[in-house]
């Protein structure tokens, strides 16, 4: 991720390999990320942060709330 920041806990991102949008919930020994949808049950997880794109950071996901 080139110029980019890793996404980490808190994050909401958009996961282009799963096609959706979630939220960073655990980052398990730097090379294994754990997601949840943005609403409703569920999770995955992506090894590849390069195919995780930051859409929202930590910081200001909690303004939203």
């Amino acid at each position: 991720m080139t110029g980019r920041r890793t996404p980490w806990v808190g994050d909401l991102i958009h996961d282009r390999d799963a096609g959706r949008r979630g939220i960073v919930t655990d980052v398990r020994g730097g090379a294994l990320w754990v997601l949840r949808p943005e609403s409703g049950p569920g999770r995955w997880t992506s090894p590849q942060p390069d195919h995780l794109v930051l859409v929202t950071p930590r910081a200001r996901m909690r303004d939203r709330l």
